[in-house]
């Protein structure tokens, strides 16, 4: 039995940080969405009580250190599954973007294995599982919009943005997320406006959407690679209304309602960069049909 799962990527409209916790996490307030930019996670039943990772992409992991692989074992642990699984990842979204690739990638296995295995949980109950794995995976469990908070893992539910084209575009870098939060200011630092954010997109003012874009990582990410500021500059120079890096970097992402100025970003800015592209919000929450 196969079974064919969507991980779609997700971006930050907002993204804030608080402070830093007890428990060394830092505690955040974000809103994401996911758009129409997915890895295909393929799920075959396995009579051998083994998970089997199966990616053709030199940077995905094929052993532990795969949040997919941590997803089946959690399942596989906490419900005393004896069955295994092949999963088979395609990857579309880039890896160590900011794009939640690798936790959409283990939210996806969360939900096609509770299919597959016959488990009978909730979505609720899934995302709760994944916010053992990492930060975004109980996002990614559900999709959609939403504030999330905590370290990430605390997810209210909110409408879709306006409708709108997303150019996305990623150096040729990798960036650290733990290194980005290690070199963050709390104290000096422009807090973006969640309430502001949120009212925006409830409204389906797009304007105000654009005005309220923000991420507090943005400017750590900047100074240790110059050419995510430039990418940005770009963008602004084709005609995004709004741009913004996603998460920790080092994608940016800018953001478009008219079909023809998407075009003249995204092909002014494939001379420039090596992964580029438009795609359109999703906006609607993930099911368990």
């Amino acid at each position: 039995m196969k079974l064919l799962v969507k991980a779609p990527a997700k971006i930050n409209l907002a993204l804030d940080v608080l402070h830093k916790r007890s428990d060394g996490f830092h505690e955040v307030e974000m809103i994401m969405t996911t758009i129409d930019l997915a890895d295909r996670v393929e799920l075959t039943l396995l009579n051998q009580d083994k998970i089997h990772i199966l990616s053709h992409n030199r940077y995905v992991p094929d052993d532990q250190r795969n949040l997919a692989y941590q997803a089946a074992q959690l399942l596989k642990n906490r419900f005393q599954v004896e069955k295994g699984v092949m999963i088979s990842i395609e990857k579309v979204i880039p890896v160590a973007a900011g794009l939640a690739g690798g936790s959409s990638d283990a939210a996806a296995t969360l939900r096609g294995l509770n299919k597959l295995w016959d488990l009978g949980l909730t979505l609720d109950e899934l995302a709760e599982l994944g916010s053992e794995i990492g930060s975004d995976v109980s996002f990614c469990v559900y999709g959609g919009t939403a504030l999330a908070k905590g370290r990430g893992e605390l997810i209210t539910e909110l409408p879709a943005p306006p409708t709108c084209w997303v150019i996305l575009a990623k150096p040729f870098i990798g960036v650290s997320t733990a290194e980005v939060y290690r070199r963050l200011d709390i104290n000096g630092m422009n807090h973006p406006d969640i309430k502001e954010m949120i009212a925006a997109i409830t409204q389906q003012n797009y304007q105000e959407v654009c005005r309220n874009l923000g991420n507090v990582l943005e400017d750590v990410t900047l100074n240790l690679h110059p050419e995510v500021a430039q990418i940005k500059d770009q963008m602004k120079r084709f005609g995004a209304d709004a741009v913004l890096m996603s998460g920790s970097g080092p994608t940016v992402f800018g953001i478009v309602q008219h079909d023809s100025r998407m075009h003249r970003i995204y092909n002014g800015l494939r001379g420039f960069c090596d992964q580029v592209f438009a795609v359109r919000l999703l906006g609607e929450r993930h099911t368990l049909d």
